[in-house]
């Protein structure tokens, strides 16, 4: 009798640990099967992710949240802060998938929303948003809901995004808002081509991002960067298809945070609309970009490889016959190669009110169709440094 009551306690405590503890030896962890989670695609287990991050967020130390393998159906989620413990680590190995129905998702902002919380890394696994229905019922021109952003990080620090593949976002895939000290590292996000909105990571009103070593096939902006962008690092970023890498639209308001100290190296465009943009609506601001950084770049057969757009006024609305305010100054584009899908591979189309100062062309050589390409440079003044083609307009 004595071993037999031995044995279902040892049994009861095994099972215990092995739902609570990973493999990970952090201080306190939290498996979300404890909670109620089925990781069987078909049982809401919103309310158990909740409960474990309420669990998490009230523990102090180290802790983390595991979501073993499997499939997780998952609604609208707010994590909020702030949190006892400045060290929550998120180990996903399963599938978070979205309800079948749009409409659940569509009518909030976010699938998974962060507010206000400190020291969050999320590592691994795969955020399934289920986009396409909805794309369908937009291309339809139908009643259809905006969509909600997969994943989103307001007002928070200290954040880390690692080894995270995003699929299908109904729009953006991954936003970075009034954020400090965030590392965005290993990510793949993938949408259809002509999915609209579908920007995989954008950033704005923050300060020390970085975003490296990453994959980004999108319908949208692969990183759009928005006003209030301070000390922004991207590396290693392969994007397509896509519109590229966009600084902008700015001067959406008359009021504007800048953007500046942008750096971007080492990235591959593939068929996407745009490679480098800078972009602002036609009408006054007190924004501006200035100390910004296009480095070390490989274009295959992209319509606008370097463009620089401060007339832009989609449907003539809100900006006929008015000018940017947006200053754009100290923009240095160095090693971009390749191939442009269009025969302008270089156009700066700046503001007659705030000409564009201080854009740099160094060591660019970009063709079209195996034969000479062409610039277009209106309201801008720079210089070239070394080999550029085709040739300078500046």
């Amino acid at each position: 009798m004595a071993g037999s009551l031995f044995f279902f306690f040892f049994f009861f405590f095994f099972i215990f640990f092995a739902l609570h503890v990973n493999s990970s030896f952090a201080a306190t962890n939290f498996n979300v099967l404890f909670y109620g989670a089925k990781p069987n695609g078909v049982t809401d287990s919103t309310k158990p992710f909740l409960d474990a991050w309420a669990a998490a967020c009230s523990s102090t130390g180290s802790t983390m949240i595991y979501v073993p393998k499997g499939r997780y159906l998952l609604g609208p989620m707010i994590f909020r802060g702030a949190c006892k413990s400045s060290d929550i680590t998120i180990r996903i190995d399963g599938t978070l998938v979205a309800p079948a129905d749009y409409h659940i998702l569509g009518q909030a902002a976010n699938w998974f929303s962060f507010e206000g919380v400190a020291g969050v890394s999320i590592v691994g696994g795969a955020l399934d948003a289920k986009g396409s229905p909805l794309w369908a019922c937009k291309a339809k021109g139908s009643n259809c809901p905006n969509g909600a952003t997969t994943l989103s990080f307001t007002n928070s620090n200290n954040i880390n995004i690692n080894g995270l593949l995003s699929l299908n976002s109904q729009m953006f895939h991954i936003v970075i808002n009034g954020c400090q000290n965030v590392k965005v590292e290993g990510i793949k996000v993938i949408a259809a081509g002509d999915s609209p909105n579908t920007d995989g990571i954008h950033v704005q009103l923050s300060t020390n991002v970085e975003i490296i070593n990453s994959s980004i096939k999108t319908g949208d902006d692969c990183i759009s960067i928005g006003p209030g962008t301070k000390n922004l690092w991207v590396e290693g970023v392969k994007c397509g298809p896509g519109h590229g890498i966009s600084i902008g639209s700015l001067a959406k308001d008359a009021e504007e945070e800048g953007v500046q100290n942008v750096t971007v190296k080492r990235t591959i465009f593939i068929n996407t609309q745009n490679g480098f943009r800078i972009k602002s609506w036609a009408r006054p601001s007190n924004g501006f970009v200035q100390r910004v950084r296009f480095l070390d770049a490989i274009m295959h057969n992209v319509q606008n490889p370097i463009i620089i757009d401060q007339n832009y006024c989609p449907h003539n609305l809100n900006c006929p016959n008015k000018v940017s305010g947006v200053k754009v100054n100290d923009v240095i584009y160095q090693g971009i190669r390749g191939t442009s899908a269009t025969p302008i591979a270089i156009k700066f189309d700046c503001s007659s009110k705030n000409p564009c100062s201080a854009i740099r062309l160094q060591n660019v050589n970009l063709t079209y169709s195996n034969q000479a390409a062409q610039s277009s440079c209106v309201n801008v003044v720079g210089k070239r440094i070394g080999l550029v083609k085709p040739d300078n307009c500046l």
